[in-house]
């Protein structure tokens, strides 16, 4: 099995950035199969597009505009990420990460199965540091990542 976590977000918007802190936390605290890469995608939108090919399995974390409580974390899955993107994008980069989708359906790359686990921001600010609301979350916004893993057939090993 072949999958990829990709952390998305520009960590220079305090909680935009939650997902390349979450991917830095996975990498940080667990041992993964080589089957597993973990990748800080950032804002790259498309050029992400070679990054999905060939994969079984595909995991983003992403701050998401699923129009909560600051810090609730929710997933999206398959088909319906483009569109819940779309509709509640909360940045720029939101809009790069959808037409990658897409692409990716065009070219015949889209992985059989996707989700994309998000957590609601509090501030999309100018700052390196997330929000209070956010930072308490990280943790259970990684577990919620290991357990969606697992459930796929990945154990993470803690490295504590």
């Amino acid at each position: 099995m072949n999958i990829a976590i990709f952390g998305i977000g520009n960590i220079l918007l305090s909680d935009d950035g939650v997902g390349v802190h979450a991917v830095n936390k996975l990498i940080s605290d667990y041992v993964f199969p080589e089957s597993v890469d973990l990748i800080d995608g950032g804002t790259k939108g498309l050029d992400l597009l070679p990054l999905f090919e060939g994969r079984d399995k595909v995991l983003i974390i992403d701050a998401a505009n699923f129009k909560k409580e600051p810090g609730t974390i929710d997933t999206v899955e398959g088909d319906k990420i483009p569109a819940f993107l779309i509709s509640n994008k909360l940045s720029v980069h939101q809009i790069g990460l959808p037409d990658t989708l897409f692409a990716a359906r065009l070219m015949g790359i889209t992985p059989p199965e996707m989700c994309l686990i998000g957590i609601q921001p509090k501030s999309m600010e100018t700052s390196t540091e997330l929000s209070d609301e956010i930072q308490e979350q990280l943790g259970a916004l990684v577990n919620k990542a290991v357990l969606k893993l697992k459930e796929w057939g990945v154990e993470a090993v803690s490295r504590k």
